[in-house]
């Protein structure tokens, strides 16, 4: 996989930038913004087909290969059939991520079946990243102590970066108690109802943000959402405690959710730079402080699925859905001069992207 301009032994860095310089000081790219706007206007309709095709198609295979991993004949077997759930589940659970920017009655019913076959069953309902998402991309929010979806790790301790993995892993545990004993007690105790909203009802990475309680037809789906968590997880508990499933099919399932959201996990440690110290950065600030990973590599299909390899474009044109990003990514590429901020968030791969976060937090450890 190569660097798609600067070359791929070179740092993307913007021209007006240098490698010292905060992102706060980088001025707006006004031909990029223009050339962003103008060349993708006809891109903005998302495809009913292709969304329903793909997401039911990831769901299928998803829960297919929980089944075959669960009776597989042996350990092999049953590897081979995880990884293609972890995979699947993990692409279907991802269009989470379309839900927040897809207008509404866009994609009539779209919300409300991803919840029924992904959200409440894998315990990631989409309020959790409703309301939330939107202010990681507010112009005045990003990277700032207000954005719930940013943390500076590139200039925090070296070892915030493999703790932010780990966690994942015990992602699963924590939503099972979060929805099946706190979502029941919140209700009796005014206060940790008060606290289970603000801090454990959002797909987070802050610590510091808060969160405000919902209002109008977003408390009615918080609701019904929240209490559909509820009964899944509780069913799950009183699965493993009264013998109704077999404990070893109800860990393969929980190994297989919790390795989709490590996964999901690696893939935000890349999503940026994480180089913003909480200054408000301007659009252009912004967009170098994420990351492209496009092609030719066609890895990044499966770690960054439904989009997500464009995150950087994507934080340029939020309104563009998933499947237009690739001619929107090529449009620009083509149409803008090699000097431009554009190709300054374009790299080759994740092992590259890590390897410079690691670096990145051990320099800041040791300044």
């Amino acid at each position: 996989m190569t660097t798609i301009n600067p070359p791929a032994d070179r740092i993307a860095m913007p021209p007006a930038a240098t490698a010292k310089s905060p992102k706060s000081a980088i001025a707006d790219d006004m031909a990029m913004i223009r050339a962003a706007s103008e060349l993708t206007r006809d891109l903005v309709n998302p495809s009913a087909r292709i969304y329903w095709t793909d997401f039911l198609a990831s769901a299928f295979l998803g829960y297919a290969g929980v089944a075959a991993a669960i009776l597989a004949p042996s350990t092999g077997w049953m590897l081979a059939a995880g990884v293609v759930a972890v995979l699947a589940l993990y692409r279907a659970g991802s269009f989470i991520h379309e839900i927040t920017h897809i207008r509404k009655n866009a994609l009539p019913g779209f919300r409300l079946v991803w919840n029924m076959l992904i959200g409440v069953p894998l315990l990631i309902p989409s309020f959790m990243y409703e309301g939330i998402h939107s202010l990681h991309h507010n112009r005045t929010k990003y990277g700032t102590v207000e954005d719930p979806e940013y943390l500076p790790l590139a200039l925090m301790k070296p070892w915030t970066v493999p703790l932010f993995v780990v966690a994942a892993a015990f992602a699963p545990i924590a939503l099972i108690f979060r929805y099946a004993v706190l979502t029941p007690l919140s209700f009796l105790i005014p206060p940790l109802r008060k606290l289970v909203m603000e801090r454990y009802s959002g797909l987070i990475i802050n610590p510091m943000f808060r969160r405000k309680a919902p209002e109008g037809d977003f408390r009615r789906q918080w609701a019904w959402q929240e209490g559909g968590a509820w009964a899944w997880s509780t069913l799950l508990v009183a699965a493993g405690v009264f013998g109704w499933v077999p404990l070893r099919a109800l860990l393969i399932f929980g190994g297989i959710a919790s390795a989709s959201i490590v996964l999901n996990q690696i893939r935000t440690l890349v999503a940026h730079l994480w180089e913003n110290d909480g200054e408000v950065l301007t659009v252009t600030a912004q967009f170098l402080d994420s990351v492209n990973v496009p092609p030719p590599g066609a890895l990044p299909e499966l770690w960054a699925p439904v989009g997500l390899r464009y995150h950087a474009l994507h934080h340029l044109l939020p309104g563009v859905p998933y499947h237009a990003l690739p001619e929107a990514h090529r449009r620009l590429k083509d149409a803008l001069p090699k000097d431009s901020q554009y190709h300054g968030a374009n790299y080759s791969g994740l092992p590259g992207l890590v390897v410079k976060l690691v670096q990145g937090s051990a320099k800041g450890a040791a300044a």
